[in-house]
């Protein structure tokens, strides 16, 4: 079973979004790189890359397949992980500390539309019938 913690929010395409401050932080749920497998290959957006609700905005690539990610609001990236460039295990080990992917200030923080934990492990529980 996937890890979901509690005190994230989420988006049905398997980012995972925390606030901290005035940006959010976002990468790809456990239950997205478990589904990938062992990762390969991460590209990452530019800085200032102005980014909308929907927007592909970096790929992660496995031996098995590819996966875009999407950003989940409207907003500027103000920074990226290049950790995860040099070494893309780090999303295998730890989706949601080490393996973040990128930082955004939003230009809306109240206009995404974003799943609690509930309603994401929900979308995960229909994915697996």
């Amino acid at each position: 079973m996937s890890k979901i913690p509690e005190k994230l929010n989420y988006t049905k395409t398997h980012e995972w979004v925390k606030k901290e401050g005035d940006l959010l932080t976002i990468g790809i749920t456990d239950h997205a790189q478990t589904m990938l497998g062992d990762l390969v290959y991460v590209e990452l957006p530019q800085l200032e890359m102005n980014l909308s609700a929907g927007q592909e905005c970096a790929v992660v690539e496995s031996v098995k397949a590819a996966a875009d990610i999407y950003s989940p609001v409207q907003g500027e990236v103000v920074e990226v992980n290049e950790d995860v460039i040099e070494n893309p295990q780090l999303i295998n080990e730890d989706p949601y500390g080490k393996g973040w992917i990128l930082r955004v200030r939003p230009f809306d923080p109240k206009g995404a539309k974003l799943l609690s934990a509930d309603e994401y492990s929900k979308v995960v529980a229909s994915e697996a019938h």
